[in-house]
């Protein structure tokens, strides 16, 4: 007989989960890249609250989804319930090689980022050698069992939390030459509203900092009372996190002048210190580095455990359905979770981290994946009319205008990303299309298969 997964994550493993999946890098990191975008303080955290709110809208749909299919593999299950297996496979298909392993790359890049700025990394190879090791070495505790990758994240979610919230009280008790004044400034290059192009841009740059609130119905499978604690850890835990990101992303400006902010850690500036670095130095200085580079890493690695813990779930439900790699849906006999499936999405986490920067993994993991998030909003109404009368123990709020808000919108920055970043978005558009073969080849084993068994 198989082994199967147990519900052993409780309410506040979940919202950890949530919490502690999406606060990572984007909160000490993208304020930079959002600025040179957009060029004002005001702008930049106008952006913050809208990206905040469309995923919350997002979260809404899924609560209601999680709580009428509470199964492993989150979008992976309401995908092929709402369209059926092809689309079902492409999302999957697309979260092994891009969506899961590239946010874990991400969190590994950007956590070694900031790891940089207090250590010498070279003793290990530089920052690709160095995120390959913490990539395998949480790749490793999850290979225990549920409940206590469930534990990890609950601890350091909670210690993340009180690292941002001292970090903000800090800045705005302590800081040397710290002025509300500051969130009055503009760069001289840009002046007034930048369009709605850049907007959308630095949208997509926020929405990376939100990133991660999908990753709960993915382990759905093993929650405890999911019925109820899938809607209140998604709804509580993405307002906790509006709140905290327009706190953190004042004291920046509040401790800086804006001319700091736009040439903190970025693309354009890949040797600065993170904006969230450069403030906290205005009132703990130089010597604060190292406590505040230890502090910022441990919160990247938390987020990457709960993604870690999250991601793998989606290739086991596929290989459960016959469509992807059978290996894939063992589950280990001791530690009751998807070990295989753990390890191989750790080998292209760390191929991945090798292969890009910061910016490039986030922007491919959050168009890829926008892509499927409008899709999976769109089966709630596909849902409400086919089963009218399923049990739904939680309904979205504002149904039917908050989700169509977040699927117009959702197309809106997806069109907007393939114009302004078109070879990030034709690199994930092409990862998602190659798995059209692939779901034919494995589809015609998995009847091959059933006719042998008749």
């Amino acid at each position: 007989m198989s082994k199967e997964l147990v519900r052993g994550l409780t309410l506040v493993d979940a919202a950890s989960i949530v919490v502690g999946s999406i606060i990572g890098t984007g909160v000490f990191l993208k304020t930079a890249t959002m600025s040179s975008l957009v060029g004002s303080p005001g702008m930049v955290l106008v952006i913050w609250v809208v990206a905040g709110l469309l995923s919350l809208a997002g979260a809404l749909a899924y609560s209601e989804l999680g709580t009428l299919m509470p199964d492993a593999g989150g979008e992976y299950v309401y995908l092929k319930e709402g369209y059926g297996d092809i689309w079902a496979f492409l999302y999957g298909w697309m979260r092994f090689w891009i969506g899961s392993p590239g946010s874990i790359a991400a969190y590994a890049v950007g956590g070694m980022t900031f790891l940089s700025g207090a250590v010498d990394l070279s003793i290990v190879g530089g920052r690709a050698a160095a995120s390959v090791i913490v990539i395998i070495v949480f790749s490793s505790i999850n290979c225990l069992s549920v409940a206590f990758g469930g534990r990890v994240q609950a601890i350091m979610t909670g210690l993340k939390i009180l690292i941002i919230i001292g970090l903000s009280a800090g800045i705005f008790i302590f800081s040397n030459g710290g002025s509300f004044s500051h969130l009055t400034e503009t760069t001289p290059a840009i002046s007034g509203f930048t369009g709605w192009s850049a907007f959308g841009a630095a949208t997509l740059a926020a929405l990376w900092a939100y990133d991660g609130w999908n990753n709960l119905p993915m382990v759905a499978g093993e929650i405890k009372n999911p019925q109820r604690n899938i809607p209140l850890s998604l709804g509580l835990g993405m307002l906790v996190i509006l709140a905290i990101y327009c706190v953190a992303n004042v004291a920046y400006f509040y401790a800086l002048p804006f001319t700091e902010v736009l040439t903190s850690n970025s693309d354009a500036f890949p040797d600065a210190y993170p904006v969230a670095t450069k403030a906290a130095m205005t009132f703990l200085g130089t010597s604060g580095i190292t406590v505040l580079s230890a502090a910022f890493v441990f919160s990247a690695m938390g987020a990457m455990n709960g993604s870690i813990l999250a991601g793998a779930r989606v290739p086991y439900a596929m290989a459960k359905d016959g469509l992807f790699f059978k290996q894939l849906a063992n589950v280990n006999d001791v530690t009751l979770v998807p070990v295989v499936s753990i390890i191989i999405q750790g080998i292209v986490s760390m191929l991945l981290a090798l292969s890009g920067t910061f910016d490039q993994l986030t922007n491919y993991v959050v168009f890829s994946s926008w892509i499927f998030y409008a899709m999976v909003t769109g089966v709630v109404f596909v849902l409400r009319k086919r089963k009218p009368d399923a049990h739904r123990p939680y309904k979205t709020l504002g149904y039917p205008v908050v989700p169509i808000i977040f699927i117009i919108l959702a197309l809106l920055l997806l069109v907007n990303t393939v114009w302004t970043s078109p070879r990030e978005s034709l690199i994930g558009l092409g990862f998602i299309l190659s798995g059209v073969p692939v779901f034919y080849l494995f589809k015609r084993k998995s009847r091959a298969s059933m006719a042998r068994v008749n």
